[in-house]
């Protein structure tokens, strides 16, 4: 449950009823796609028993592509997952800003310039070199956010009496349904960091159940969050939903959810640099491996957020651009190619049918999302 729940709501308000469908669809499609991602993993030995032969999304892409070259599946996985990773920590630097200039809206600065303080906090991260830190910031991180939803879904509790199911439209803008989609599928996205995940399990066996229950918690509570906020607000839903809370509110929420967003993002900032400086280094050049090299890709990434959240400083449509990119892709698309590839033999028509189906959504996704999503960016800038 990551900070881009927030978005929910005003997707919600332009996919209408269809938008709660989908985020129930989005949880069904990520968990089946996780499941054929770590099958993926995984070959029958002569006795007919799974073995684990691949450790990495890599791997999987690397295996798929082996004939028409040994690392091409590899690289384009890499970027891809670089691609979110990034755009993930972008996503918190615009958020950040968004969350200090409504909480200080006296103050004479504008969201780029409490976008650059946000920045400075984070200046430390360059130093990070294990998951150690990271570990005991996204602890801290999972607790603000307890008390963060807690205390939105109490206020909407209290407004109960203003409810009405006349909020949702029945009529929705094409365009703007499109850009939903990308919204509800990020907030779901998590596919690579799961074979990481299955690989550090004492019993990998209950992998399975594990993500049948995480989806149907999460999708339980995207739901009933998304759904509580809207009728609250209805077609006053702002972008980042807590802009709607009272002011008594909005102060002590917004300032939680800036201590939110600055915990979470050195964990897709380390990811993210690690892939390329794992990618780099795999060269006998000695300078690569040097401290001061892995200093250098590091500040070079964190400046590289700055500069993007400098330029698009639209947390919704951001969100929309990049789970149409990138999450549609990771989540359907990839899962569903390299299933077909390395199982075809194995497989069930109807296991075929659904995994074919699982890449023309993700292929479908990304293709509109991403002409919609840069459509509203061009119009906004515009």
């Amino acid at each position: 449950q990551g900070i881009f729940v927030l978005g929910l709501p005003y997707a919600l308000l332009h996919s209408g009823y269809s938008g709660l469908f989908l985020i129930i669809l989005a949880a069904a499609l990520c968990c089946y796609t996780g499941k054929i991602l770590i099958a993926c993993l995984y070959e029958e030995n002569e006795d007919g028993q799974p073995i684990r032969v691949r450790d990495t999304y890599e791997d999987i892409a690397n295996a798929c592509c082996k004939n028409l070259s040994p690392k091409l599946g590899g690289i384009v996985v890499n970027v891809t997952q670089v691609m979110e990773l990034i755009m993930t920590c972008i996503l918190y630097l615009v958020v950040s800003g968004n969350l200090l200039s409504h909480s200080f809206p006296y103050a004479p600065m504008t969201e780029k310039t409490w976008s650059v303080i946000a920045f400075v906090t984070l200046l430390p991260c360059v130093f990070i070199k294990t998951l150690k830190i990271v570990s005991k910031l996204s602890q801290l991180c999972s607790l603000v956010h307890f008390i963060i939803i807690l205390v939105v879904m109490t206020y909407c509790l209290t407004q109960i009496h203003q409810w009405s199911w006349a909020k949702f439209r029945l009529s929705i803008e094409f365009e703007d349904f499109l850009v939903s989609v990308g919204v509800i599928i990020f907030s779901y996205t998590s596919q690579i960091f799961l074979p990481t995940l299955e690989g550090n399990m004492k019993n990998p066996g209950e992998f399975r159940c594990m993500l049948n229950w995480t989806h149907f918690f999460a999708c339980v509570l995207k739901t009933t969050f998304a759904l509580t906020a809207f009728l609250t607000w209805g077609e006053e839903t702002k972008e980042v939903i807590t802009d709607n809370l009272p002011s008594f509110l909005q102060t002590l929420v917004n300032l939680c959810l800036l201590t939110k967003a600055l915990l979470s993002y050195p964990l897709p900032f380390f990811a993210a640099t690690e892939i390329v400086y794992a990618c780099i280094s795999r060269g006998n050049h000695s300078n690569h491996r040097s401290p001061l090299f892995a200093l250098g890709v590091r500040g070079s990434f964190l400046l590289l957020t700055l500069l993007m959240a400098m330029f698009i400083p639209h947390f919704a449509l951001l969100m929309g651009l990049t789970g149409s990119v990138t999450g549609a892709a990771m989540t359907f698309l990839l899962p569903s190619l390299f299933h077909l590839k390395l199982k075809w033999k194995k497989l069930s028509f109807l296991e075929k049918c659904a995994d074919i189906s699982g890449f023309i959504l993700g292929f479908l996704c990304s293709l509109a999302g991403i002409v919609c999503s840069i459509k509203g960016l061009l119009e906004v800038f515009g």
